[in-house]
């Protein structure tokens, strides 16, 4: 007989298991694979962040989805993005960026069995060395929606805070 928490314990290491998988396609430059891994209705966010006063914590820190952001797709702008990276024709990736992806502290926050998904929250650190000199960090904390598929699953939504406010990099060509 399995436990719930056995359950909770093999849910904890798939989500984990794909997350790592996604980030190894990325660090492999296998754009086509990972783009696989998203719904048709995906939404991939990634808004500006406003700054807080510390009396103001935890009072909108998410955007409510009406503001600026550095990236907003759904899965026909994720495709061309995909397909440019792809083409070898991208300017601002030739050469090709360097690109480590580190994901920790996953955490499944809420699970809708009707829906068949999850929504996942997890920090994430991108290295990138591009050309001799040029290195980029970027921190902070994704939120997916993860709907199963089969035996694994599919990025049905991710939202990407970045700790900085103030991009530094000289461009943003990388997927998080």
């Amino acid at each position: 007989m399995v436990s719930q928490i056995d359950k909770q314990i093999e849910r904890q290491f798939r989500v984990e298991q794909f997350l790592y998988r996604e980030a190894d396609l990325l660090d492999s430059w296998e754009w086509g694979k990972w783009f696989e891994l998203f719904t048709e209705d995906v939404r991939y966010w990634m808004p500006l962040r406003r700054n807080l006063q510390r009396r103001e914590r935890g009072t909108g820190q998410l955007p409510t989805g009406l503001e600026m952001a550095l990236v907003d797709d759904d899965h026909a702008q994720l495709k061309m993005r995909v397909q440019q990276m792809s083409s070898g024709r991208h300017w601002a990736e030739d050469p090709p960026s360097r690109c480590r992806h580190l994901i920790s502290n996953v955490v499944v926050v809420e699970e809708d069995e009707a829906r068949q998904e999850l929504v996942v929250r997890s920090n994430f650190i991108v290295y990138r060395n591009r050309l001799e000199r040029e290195v980029d960090i970027w921190a902070g904390n994704r939120e997916d929606t993860l709907r199963r598929h089969g035996d694994s699953f599919r990025i049905a939504s991710r939202t990407i805070l970045l700790d900085q406010n103030v991009v530094l990099s000289k461009n943003l060509s990388v997927f998080f």
